[in-house]
């Protein structure tokens, strides 16, 4: 059983990075999720609509500001990051239905490649799984994806990625980072 490196009653915060969805693309993408008719799981927040770069889970609230210096350092896409979600799948495991890119740009792999190097330094736990970009639609859903009446095809441009705190199903962005 792994045990909790911090402290007894340290507090922590559960941070993300992610490339934010502007307003305008969250309302097109929760028309686009009534479209499909879920009769299974629980939809996502519109307002919490991303594609997550890199997990970082629980980390002491202590390292926050080591975090945001090592991103700060860290050499970043000399343009906005344009991802195509074109692909409505399930993933069974963690049952989750989601929008993901046929194609990951070079520079998006490169971008979380480079933002788990930086974090190394500071011994936060990144995982070892291969990234794999995606919009979670649904939560805990069951089944095989819908029909869609209509092809998904939207268009993520990136200017900027951010540092999300998770607290009680809210996203709270603590800190944002240009692309270009």
């Amino acid at each position: 059983m792994a045990q909790d490196p911090r402290p007894c009653g340290a507090p922590f915060k559960r941070l993300f990075f992610a490339l934010p969805v502007g307003d305008a693309q969250r309302r097109e993408l929760a028309r686009w999720r009534r479209g499909l008719g879920l009769r299974s799981g629980k939809p996502v927040q519109a307002d919490n609509f991303h594609v997550t770069l890199l997990f970082l889970g629980d980390v002491d609230a202590g390292q926050v500001p080591a975090i945001c210096a090592a991103v700060e350092r860290l050499e970043r896409p000399a343009a906005p990051l344009r991802l195509l979600l074109d692909r409505l799948q399930v993933w069974p495991r963690p049952g989750a239905l989601l929008l993901a890119p046929e194609h990951t740009p070079p520079a998006l792999l490169q971008l979380v490649y480079g933002l788990q190097q930086a974090l190394l330094p500071l011994g936060v736990q990144v995982g070892n799984r291969e990234y794999r970009p995606h919009l979670t639609l649904s939560r805990d859903y069951r089944g095989q994806p819908p029909e869609a009446g209509e092809a998904p095809e939207f268009f993520l441009s990136a200017r900027h990625f951010t540092l999300y705190e998770s607290r009680k199903g809210q996203y709270w962005p603590l800190a944002e980072w240009a692309l270009g």
